[in-house]
């Protein structure tokens, strides 16, 4: 049991209490010691028992509690705090907008005990009717629960990356590697996806024998000319049989229904051509292969016929770290481990972003450790040359636009990134005053995750994309493509308005650790969908390139 586990149960437990109304500060030390053993540089399983009880943050109960996880891999506490509390009740977790003592209040004096129940207490306007619970607090637990039921079985693009080969490789060996094929949401490389879709070229009759295992997965629905599973880890499985035409069913079930309607449209004498891949429809098409990613619009296809299809990023493509964080506030990783891990992958610079002061709760930046860090900066570059840290700063837009600064500390920075990271409830028009303050600016050279979504969890606020692309240009602002799989923001749909407007992006992960410089693979597909091209990605800069770009945009913009 790792660390992050471990954490979890303490989470877990921390909430459950809460939510039974027990003991307040024994769920803040469980609460607090949750935190602290994710943050942890090594793991408990692999720490000799006695040493556990010295480490900070870990005292003599939560110690044992820590024992009892790694030796039964369960606590008992916990598993009778589940077993006495109704299973809708612990699901109300998943909802933003209502944390454990709200639910308390649910649960124990609405009498609700499942979601359900509560929509329809929220469509009767009940909730107002309890303490705590105003207008707004029950019109964001209404959209709160609308968001989740709609996300129910959705996945992260992320989180399928290493599943959707393996169902692919068992299937080949079901069927034989000729008949099994991969398509739909996966291949076009979604950034959610509800089911993982394969083509088939065999009967129902002849599938479905094959999928009566000792745990066999639920039949959901069968149809004609396709089969619908549900796995047992709660994956749906959608197979398209039949022994037709592999290659047109694999062509037909890859493309948004938009790009299928359009070029069924612009090619309605085609055959479909039966080939190894549906490589071979274009080619009877005679037009350039138009990769799965970007079968999304109907565009695309006349873009295939005037040959004037990007040239898409690549992975090989990213030259840096653009927006990552170190211990000086939030991270996990020391600057200098940063750096090294940098160099490691053969990447030509950093740009370390670390959270400005109002994120205290990420342990934010005052002006004197700005300083501090600045000048651990200047030690590092001088060891590490050529490789070379950029001295930035994540800098929270505030309520009104400014950044979290003044001048005379953000002009000692290389560059600034501005980012929304509180206040999140806005209308589009205090969204909009709020980013277009900030992009104009002169200090803000990049634009941060731009809407603040979180994929499958939180929709961001609303904006109107055209302004703020349109207000990025006229200010020589870069526009984030936040690489972080639960964001991916901005969304791959506005990439080619923005690559119109002359406004250039960049690929960012948003690292707080190592591993997160792997983010970066995410954002390159995200990218892909947009039809964008290195040209238009600041992180695909080399070094000198990207000097010259900071010195030309400081210049532009008169600072």
């Amino acid at each position: 049991m790792d660390n992050s586990t471990i954490a979890d149960n303490f989470s877990l437990l921390s909430k459950l209490m809460d939510i039974h109304g027990e003991n307040s500060f024994k769920s803040k030390t469980y609460a607090a010691a949750a935190f602290n053993i994710e943050k942890l540089p090594n793991q408990l399983k692999d720490t000799p028992r006695e040493k556990i009880f010295l480490i900070k943050g870990i005292g003599e109960s939560t110690g044992k509690k820590v024992v009892e996880l790694l030796e039964t891999g369960k606590l008992e506490v916990l598993s009778e705090l589940i077993n006495t509390t109704p299973p809708g009740v612990i699901e109300m977790l998943n909802i933003k907008g209502i944390g454990p003592k709200k639910i308390n209040t649910i649960w124990k004096e609405m009498e609700i005990e499942s979601l359900g129940e509560l929509l329809y207490a929220c469509n009767e306007n009940r909730l107002t009717l309890f303490k705590g619970f105003g207008e707004k607090t029950q019109t964001n637990v209404q959209e709160g629960i609308e968001f989740y039921f709609l996300n129910q079985g959705n996945f992260l693009f992320a989180q399928l990356e290493e599943i959707y080969p393996q169902v692919e490789n068992y299937l080949r060996k079901l069927f034989t590697p000729d008949k099994v094929r991969a398509t739909g949401a996966y291949r076009r490389q979604e950034l959610t996806i509800e089911e993982l879709e394969f083509v088939v070229a065999e009967t129902n009759d002849a599938i479905k024998p094959k999928f009566q295992t000792a745990q066999p997965p639920e039949l959901l629905e069968e149809n004609e000319d396709n089969l619908l599973y549900k796995l047992k880890n709660g994956l749906k499985l959608r197979l398209y049989t039949g022994k037709e035409n592999i290659t047109k069913r694999q062509f037909l079930t890859t493309g948004s229904p938009a790009f299928i309607e359009a070029f069924e449209k612009a090619f309605p004498s085609i055959s479909y051509g039966d080939g190894e891949n549906d490589e071979a429809v274009f080619t009877e098409a005679t037009i350039p292969y138009i990769t799965p990613c970007l079968r999304e619009t109907a565009g695309i296809i006349e873009k295939a016929k005037n040959n004037t299809l990007p040239e898409l990023i690549e992975p090989g493509d990213i030259r840096s770290i653009i927006h990552s964080h170190s211990k000086w506030s939030d991270g996990a990783n020391t600057l200098e481990e940063m750096a090294d891990e940098c160099i490691k992958r053969e990447l030509e610079y950093l740009v370390i972003s670390d959270h400005s002061q109002t994120a205290f709760y990420a342990n934010g930046l005052k002006v004197d450790r700005i300083i501090a860090q600045q000048q651990q900066i200047d030690q590092l570059n001088s060891q590490l040359a050529p490789f070379k840290i950029f001295k930035s700063i994540e800098s929270d837009i505030l309520n009104d636009g400014s950044l979290d600064y003044p001048e005379e500390i953000l002009k000692t920075f290389d560059l600034v990134i501005a980012s929304v990271h509180s206040n999140l409830k806005m209308n589009e028009e205090k969204a909009m005053k709020r980013l277009l303050t900030a992009i104009e600016n002169p200090y803000t050279t990049i634009l941060g995750h731009m809407t603040g979504r979180l994929l499958l969890s939180r929709n961001g606020y609303p904006v109107d994309h055209k302004k703020i692309i349109e207000a990025c240009a006229a200010n020589h602002v870069v526009i984030e493509l936040n690489a972080h799989p639960r964001r991916l923001d901005i969304d791959w749909k506005w990439i080619e308005y923005a690559i119109e407007k002359g406004v250039l992006l960049s690929i960012d992960p948003d690292a707080h650790s190592l591993e997160g410089y792997d983010d970066v693979k995410y954002g390159v597909l995200a990218a892909q969908k947009g039809g964008m091209t290195k040209k238009y990605n600041l992180s695909s800069y080399s070094l000198n390139e990207f000097e010259e770009f900071l010195s030309n945009t400081k210049k532009k913009k008169g600072i």
